[in-house]
């Protein structure tokens, strides 16, 4: 009976030494080492990539859409004909409750009850090349702003 208990107590006493050397103090960091001027400029050619190619579909360009197979509009709209600028569609307050969808819904969602509804388009896959481009562009136009989510 007693060897049981010693197990509990020396498993017990090995995940709390465990926990005590994993929660040193850079545990939460994601990365050991921080990252070079090259790889930083890398990330930023990549993202910069990415704001564009979702300014040419927020904008409506066609090629960009064939290209990315994507049908976002059947009546000949386009995102910025209801919202000038991506800010007007207010990124930084989602995810929150949406009237419009009758539900909670994040900004993955709302484009694509825009692209649906308002401008008659095919919905697209959450985790598309096209939704990234196209919530990046949007992100990237309220750089700086204050994180809201769950208000309007």
């Amino acid at each position: 009976m007693k060897r049981p208990r010693t197990m509990r107590t020396i498993l017990g006493a090995s995940l709390g030494l465990l926990l005590v050397i994993a929660s040193g103090p850079n545990s939460a960091l994601a990365h050991k080492a921080k990252h070079t001027p090259e790889q930083l400029k890398a990330f930023e050619q990549v993202f910069i990539e990415q704001v564009k190619v979702g300014d040419m579909l927020f904008h409506g360009d066609g090629a960009t859409q064939k290209r990315l197979g994507v049908t976002l509009s059947n009546t000949g709209m386009a995102c910025a004909m209801c919202h000038p600028f991506a800010s007007d569609t207010h990124p930084y307050t989602f995810p929150k409750f949406q009237e419009q969808v009758s539900k909670f819904a994040t900004l993955r969602d709302m484009i694509n009850w825009c692209i649906e509804k308002a401008a008659e388009g095919e919905k697209i896959e959450g985790d598309s090349d096209a939704m990234k481009a196209l919530e990046t562009y949007i992100y990237w136009s309220t750089r700086g702003s204050k994180l809201e989510p769950g208000t309007h």
